[in-house]
């Protein structure tokens, strides 16, 4: 290889590492949070605990606690939602199109009850294009956008996990933010 050639490349190689730097892309790393433990209240909601408590395991600093006793935090999934809506349909009256939606209901608290999180909803949505005469091919696509969308969702709840803070010693009663001593 010249040496022109060389240059070439290592100046093309230097110009892709610079804008991907410059768009603020980094390696997942360490997930921190400021609590210790926390325990996951999933009742109702199996495969996405599964893929939560592993995502919590592997990638941050609180340990998962057995029961919500010897947690200092407690995550409640109160429900998630997959749905599935038509977008359009073909003259013929079929479905063309098709809108996924996943829409998990969490908060955070501890033992007393105080909000580190409030109730809060994430919604991920995909859509996709149906065709009659693909239809195993159509079938497995929504099986796969399923899954991407409930990995996208886990990692939502864990960002949020990040950001959940202590409450300070101001509470909400009522409606009305009350100074506590």
């Amino acid at each position: 290889m010249s040496w022109s050639r060389r240059i070439a490349v290592i100046l093309a190689t230097t110009a892709v590492a610079l804008a991907v730097a410059g768009c603020g892309f980094h390696l997942r790393g360490q997930a921190t949070y400021h609590f210790d433990s926390v325990f996951v209240n999933a009742p109702g909601a199996q495969p996405f605990a599964v893929e939560l408590r592993k995502a919590l395991e592997n990638a941050g600093s609180a340990k998962l606690a057995a029961d919500p006793a010897h947690a200092q935090v407690i995550l409640d999934i109160t429900y998630v939602i997959d749905d599935k809506d038509v977008l359009s349909l073909s003259p013929g009256g079929r479905a063309r199109e098709f809108a996924l939606q996943k829409r998990v209901q969490m908060r955070l608290h501890d033992k007393e009850g105080n909000d580190w999180l409030p109730s809060d909803e994430i919604v991920v949505r995909r859509t996709y294009l149906y065709d009659d005469t693909e239809r195993l091919a159509r079938q497995i696509q929504e099986n796969r956008l399923t899954k991407e969308m409930q990995t996208e969702a886990v990692h939502q709840v864990v960002r949020r996990l990040q950001a959940a803070r202590k409450p300070d010693r101001k509470s909400v009663v009522k409606g009305k933010r009350v100074e506590l001593g």
